[in-house]
């Protein structure tokens, strides 16, 4: 990656450090960082995980997974560790550039190469390139269109105070959710509120709740 990059975009900045990329307003700093998410991937942790649960297939065909609406690629390394391929759709600028960065130094590190090694970054939008894909057929499409954090740590409070002002909550479900029905990949997977709506208000097969969360999957097995 460029170590002159500068974009700037709602008064947001990427700027460059010791650590690597990160995004400021002047104030709040944020980064792509996957050695955060190692207690969570661990051998014996990975398993526990919700969204792993609800990826469990009984046979895999491609072993490959989508994941739509990566952001800073939190989700898509549980399903790296569970053994996927996974190919990450990011179409804001910014954001892309901060996953770029955080994946290039977890290839270098030993605690994450073997992961990271699975995950690949693809910069553009994600309904457009599942309605040309043309590539293996996915065992699982993931899709988070975000949702207004309910989590009071300050570090979620971050991560959604600067990304929901380069992606705002909800934007384009329905033809985000249509472009993943078309692939029929095995199972779709959406990430929602616990108690919240079904996205397009379309409802689910069936699905897996925690206290915060709730993946709701479309089968097509």
């Amino acid at each position: 990656m460029d170590d002159k990059i500068t974009i700037t975009e709602n008064s947001l900045k990427l700027d460059r450090d010791e650590d690597g990329l990160f995004l400021t307003d002047g104030e709040k700093v944020l980064r792509g960082d996957f050695t955060r998410m190692l207690p969570r991937v661990r051998k014996g942790r990975w398993q526990h995980e919700l969204l792993v649960k609800a990826s469990r297939l009984k046979a895999r065909g491609s072993n490959l997974a989508i994941d739509a609406t990566a952001g800073l690629g939190e989700d898509s390394i549980l399903l790296a560790a569970a053994g996927y391929e996974v190919v990450m759709f990011e179409q804001d600028e910014m954001i892309a550039a901060l996953l770029e960065d955080a994946l290039e130094r977890a290839r270098k590190d030993e605690a994450t190469y073997e992961i990271a090694g699975r995950m690949s970054l693809v910069k553009g939008n994600s309904i457009d390139g599942m309605l040309t894909y043309k590539g293996d057929k996915p065992d699982i499409i993931y899709l988070d269109p975000m949702f207004p954090a309910r989590n009071k740590s300050g570090l979620i409070k971050k991560k959604f105070q600067l990304i929901q002002r380069l992606e705002k909550p909800g934007q384009e479900e329905e033809a985000l959710l249509d472009a993943a029905l078309k692939l029929r990949p095995s199972r779709v997977i959406i990430k929602r509120p616990a108690k919240g709506p079904y996205i397009a208000d379309k409802k689910a097969d069936f699905s897996y709740t925690g206290g915060q969360v709730r993946y709701d999957c479309f089968s097509f097995l």
